[in-house]
Parts: C-alpha cells; sequence; structure tokens
C-alpha cells in the first residue's frame, strides 16, 4: 500500500504542477505541506520526490526547496494526461483490489491517470481526499462513500465538484441526496435471495447480522425482511443483530451472549457480508456448534475467502472487477460528452452454493 501512495503522490504532483501552471523554476510544494495533503509519513513523501526528481519533474537544492526543474516540458506528458481520482474506503483486502483493478484497467487503456485514495470508511478522511484531489486538479472521481447511511458533513466539497463541473460516479452505494450515479450490485435483491435460499432449503427459524452506518447494510437488511414476510416469517427484526462497520467485532464480543441466544433459537443466518459470516464461522467452532450440521450460515459478495474456509461458504456474488470497468466506463462517457444519462447501473447478483447451508 505504501507503494500505491507513492505512485499517487508522483502522478498527482505532476497535475498538480498543470493545474496551478507552474513555470520552470517556481517553487514546488514542501515535504511538509505533501504529507498534510497525503496524510502520509514523509518517507512516503521522500519516495515521490525521488522519483519525480529522477524524471526530471523537479530539482531539489538542499536548504531551498523544491523546484519545477528548468528541463521539464509539461507539453511532452501532464498536459496530456487526465488524471481519475479514486476513493475507496479500503484497498488490500476482500474485494476492494478487484474493483479498484476494474477501474485501473479501463482508465489505463483509455489514457487515463489514476490516484487512489483510502478513507478506512471514514469521513475525515473522504474530506482529506476529496479536498486533496480538487486542488490537484482531477478531471473525475470515482468514490465509494463512507457511512452512506449516516448524515455525512461533506456535501459542500461535492458541490464545488458539481460548481467546477467535475463529474462524480458513486460505486457500491452512494448518499441519498445525491443525484450522481452509481454503479453497484442490487444488494435489496442479494439479501432477498440469500434468504430466500435457506428458506428454500427448509429452513423457517432464520436470523440475521447487518451494517447500520451503510446503504447496502440496510438494503440487505430490506430483502433478508422481505424475503422472511413472504416466507410467513414475520417476527424477521426481533431476529437481527446490528453493527457498526468500526466495531464489527462487537458482534462476537460484548454481544456473544445475543448472539448465542439466537443461534439457539434458529437454524440459519443470513449475514450482511463474507466477512461477518466467516467471523461467525469461527464463532461457532470455538463453541463446537457444527456448520451446518447445527446451524446454516450464508454470506454475501462471494470473496476470495469464501471457497477456502474451514467450511466453504455459500455466498450472493458480488461482481467486483466488472463494477469497477463499469464505473471507469460511465465516468469516461461522462467526461467526454458522450450520450450518456444519470441512470444507476446496477447490476443482478447470482448465488453462489457450496458447503455451509444444510438442507432440513
Amino acid at each position: 500500500m505504501e507503494d500505491y501512495k507513492y505512485m499517487t503522490i508522483v502522478e498527482w504532483s505532476k497535475n498538480f504542477i498543470s493545474s496551478h501552471k507552474l513555470k520552470p523554476k517556481d517553487r514546488f510544494l514542501t515535504e511538509k505541506e505533501l504529507c498534510e495533503i497525503h496524510g502520509v509519513s514523509r518517507q512516503t513523501v521522500r519516495q515521490a520526490l525521488m522519483c519525480l526528481e529522477n524524471e526530471n519533474v523537479i530539482s531539489r537544492i538542499r536548504g531551498s526547496g523544491a523546484f519545477v526543474s528548468s528541463g521539464y516540458s509539461q507539453g511532452d506528458t501532464v498536459g496530456q494526461i487526465r488524471n481519475i481520482g479514486v476513493i475507496s474506503t479500503y484497498f488490500t483486502d476482500y474485494i476492494f483490489p478487484h474493483i479498484v483493478t476494474g477501474i485501473e484497467s479501463v482508465l489505463n487503456d483509455s489514457g487515463f491517470s489514476m490516484q487512489l485514495a483510502i478513507t478506512h470508511n471514514k469521513v475525515a478522511e473522504e474530506q482529506q481526499a476529496l479536498q486533496s484531489m480538487i486542488s490537484g486538479g482531477v478531471h473525475g472521481l470515482i468514490v465509494e462513500p463512507s457511512k452512506s447511511a449516516l448524515p455525512n458533513p461533506n456535501t459542500l466539497l461535492y458541490e464545488e465538484l458539481r460548481s467546477k463541473n467535475i463529474p462524480v460516479v458513486f460505486f457500491n452505494a452512494k448518499y441519498p441526496w445525491s443525484d450522481c450515479p452509481c454503479v453497484a450490485m442490487d444488494d435489496e435483491a442479494a439479501g432477498r435471495i440469500a434468504t430466500d435460499y435457506v428458506f428454500s432449503q427448509g429452513h423457517r427459524r432464520v436470523a440475521g447480522i447487518f451494517a447500520l452506518d451503510d446503504i447496502q447494510g440496510h438494503k440487505r437488511y430490506s430483502g433478508f425482511t422481505k424475503s422472511c414476510i413472504a416466507h410467513g416469517q414475520r417476527n424477521a427484526e426481533d431476529n437481527v443483530l446490528w453493527f457498526a462497520t468500526s466495531d464489527k467485532n462487537s458482534v462476537f464480543t460484548s454481544g456473544s451472549n445475543r448472539l448465542l441466544e439466537l443461534i439457539s433459537e434458529s437454524t440459519a443466518f443470513v449475514c450482511y457480508n463474507d466477512n461477518i459470516a466467516i467471523k461467525l464461522l469461527q464463532f461457532c467452532k470455538e463453541r463446537d456448534i457444527s456448520v451446518p450440521d447445527d446451524l446454516s450460515v450464508i454470506g454475501i459478495d462471494d470473496s476470495k475467502y469464501a471457497s477456502i474456509c474451514d467450511v466453504p461458504l455459500t455466498s450472493v456474488a458480488h461482481p467486483q472487477r466488472r463494477l469497477g470497468e463499469a464505473a471507469a466506463e460511465k465516468l469516461i462517457d461522462m467526461i467526454n460528452s458522450y450520450p450518456s444519462d444519470d441512470d444507476d447501473i446496477i447490476f443482478t447478483p447470482e448465488l453462489k452454493i457450496r458447503d455451509s447451508v444444510k438442507s432440513i
């Protein structure tokens, strides 16, 4: 990840020089300023500056700072590069590398560069990323919102993007107040498909675990409850555990008594995602609760872990790379003013059946 940050700063710096029309011998930003803008260590910034110096973009003078190199021609490089900002809640794990790889492949093929920022699902880090990218002169943004189900303090920054005619495409979810297009899986359908499947296997006492602070959690819960009602289980809301993304382990620690109570009353659990489902598998294993003999478990997203965990996990598949590709294609059409509407692109999910759900 540090390597990615260092390369991102290099591309961002070239676009900063171009968008601010800096001339040869003009002073460039200091190490401290770059650290504050990008939220990285001085070591990462120094790697980026060394690369910029090797590429003859800047020159550094001991005791004076960094300057745009006298031999640097913006017209040869930066003038032809259009930079796209990508803001993701996470990157190094789960389904996110596949989504970002999909975005990057389409951008590269279309002659765009990518600047990546990670928010760790924190609105303050989203704010920092938006400010950095606006100041760096991005031509468009692809954003996964942070805590999308909660009020967001960054609305003024999104209004600034609109006023500057910088297009934005959201992925996985979007803020309820935004009219920007979103590329996502049909999360309500995912919740319903997962729940319908456990009912189809004879289960009648079904519980769920869902995230309360993002729209995906709400939509997956909606699909879960609609399936439960359709199958005559009208007390579904009483059989649900909620968690905040930043405190997801609480379900299995401080909330373990309620979880054990629900397990004793249920034959199947529908989980917000594979991450939670795999934690539930481990929780059961530590307490000699057999999956799927004592409890069936189903996840959502079909992550890379679903097929390799102790009990291969039945899961609803997320489009992952294809979703990233579609988000990039949508944004490029908006930038190039190709005929394009503001409608969302929604992928219909499919079920991947493995061993974690038992027929009863």
